[in-house]
């Protein structure tokens, strides 16, 4: 088969997590004997063309504007959208798989994509088709109820609110052949809000890329000043949403108990990494905090493999975090947020916790469990990456999803 796959941000421009399961699912294509492209943006005109890519053929378009325009060009981007028209004329993919195309591709790459391809895709990895922001309403949180009404719409965008967004962008996802989603609380949570008939796919990974030496670990830590001490690790895009402020609290209390412990902070120290310094230090916890910066997928790994507990405390809709799957493919327990689709992939008690993210006591509790106890860590270490492997593996991923083109293929026929 000839795929073609869409996904706003891709490496080695972006390593984001929707960019990098992208990468993972088109290399796992061609390894399987398919003929994959990329069709990807970026923001300046000397990084525009075609490349190369660790053996996938990548078509980069530049595109860049305002984020206040978003609620308009995120539906309709009429540059990318002819460039992506001259592509589709020249390649004739049997499938278009779109990813994340909400920000610079835009939705109206869908109805583009149609009249090309024999079967369009989607893969839905988050709540933007409904939600102009992380889904994160008073509603949710305490009741689970994924419901986006105008009125929420208008607070989330405030002066950027496009009233006819969530409208549109059900038009566009009309264009396509079948709609996935990675985990069953988004397939509920895009149910709840009128996008019926999704089916999920949990994204995975390949655990072999997330084996490290002792060597590579000792250098890590020696780097980080990390060595005697219990590490927590805390990472992906930093953020409010993402649970950094409870995990500070939450490591108030830890280092009550277990002096030596820091929460290893794994990003790019960006406003909201300055924000938790602050907050840190007014806690009186500043020396307890140890920040990495960016970390390309290689140091990731070395930071995983040097943590003793990850920690994902998610105060939004978080519909699969990745961190969660590569922790464990790590052999690292992991505790994740109630909220989303961690506990898809956490067995409570068993690989790790899952807590109510809203409670920093419980964060703490749970997290002490496991310092005081490493064989218990250990274990729920072991039996992560067990399921990692047995569960959620790159090839499964691959194989559910060829099934399914082959299937929407021969309805054409």
């Amino acid at each position: 088969m000839k795929i073609l796959f869409l996904q706003d941000d891709f490496p080695p421009q972006s390593f984001g997590g929707a960019g990098i399961s992208t990468y993972d699912l088109a290399h796992g294509m061609k390894k399987a004997g398919h003929e994959i492209f990329v069709v990807t943006t970026c923001r300046k005109e000397s990084d525009a063309g075609e490349l190369d890519y660790q053996g996938l053929k990548v078509f980069r378009i530049v595109n860049n504007y305002s984020g206040r325009w978003r609620a308009y060009l995120s539906l309709y981007n009429r540059k990318s959208n002819y460039q992506l028209e001259e592509l589709l004329k020249k390649i004739k993919p049997d499938v278009v798989h779109a990813n994340n195309i909400h920000f610079y591709l835009s939705y109206h790459s869908l109805k583009v994509s149609k009249r090309y391809a024999k079967v369009v895709v989607i893969t839905l990895r988050d709540a933007m088709a409904f939600s102009f922001g992380k889904l994160q309403t008073i509603k949710y949180l305490e009741d689970f109820n994924c419901r986006i009404t105008w009125l929420d719409s208008l607070k989330q965008a405030r002066k950027r609110w496009n009233p006819f967004r969530n409208f549109f962008i059900k038009r566009y996802l009309g264009y396509t052949d079948k709609i996935f989603a990675v985990s069953n609380a988004l397939v509920g949570a895009l149910e709840q809000n009128g996008i019926k008939n999704a089916k999920a796919i949990h994204t995975g990974i390949d655990v072999d890329l997330w084996h490290t030496n002792e060597d590579e670990i000792d250098r890590f830590k020696e780097q980080f000043n990390l060595k005697d001490k219990k590490v927590i690790l805390f990472g992906g895009r930093l953020s409010g949403a993402k649970g950094g402020t409870k995990a500070l609290e939450a490591m108030l209390e830890i280092v009550k108990y277990i002096p030596d412990a820091v929460l290893l902070v794994v990003g790019k120290v960006d406003e909201y990494a300055h924000e938790m310094k602050i907050v840190a230090n007014k806690l009186g916890i500043g020396d307890k905090l140890v920040f990495t910066g960016w970390t390309d997928r290689e140091q990731t790994k070395h930071a995983l493999a040097s943590s003793d507990i990850v920690l994902v405390p998610s105060i939004c809709f978080d519909a699969f975090p990745r961190t969660v799957l590569e922790a464990m493919a790590s052999g690292k327990p992991v505790i994740g947020t109630r909220y989303g689709g961690a506990s898809e992939i956490i067995v409570d008690g068993v690989t790790g916790y899952i807590v109510n993210p809203l409670s920093s006591k419980e964060i703490a509790n749970k997290t002490l469990i496991l310092l005081k106890d490493s064989k218990k860590a250990e274990e729920f270490g072991q039996a992560g990456y067990e399921r990692i492997k047995n569960n959620f593996n790159l090839e499964n991923m691959v194989r559910e999803y060829i099934a399914a083109y082959e299937t929407l293929l021969k309805k054409k026929e």
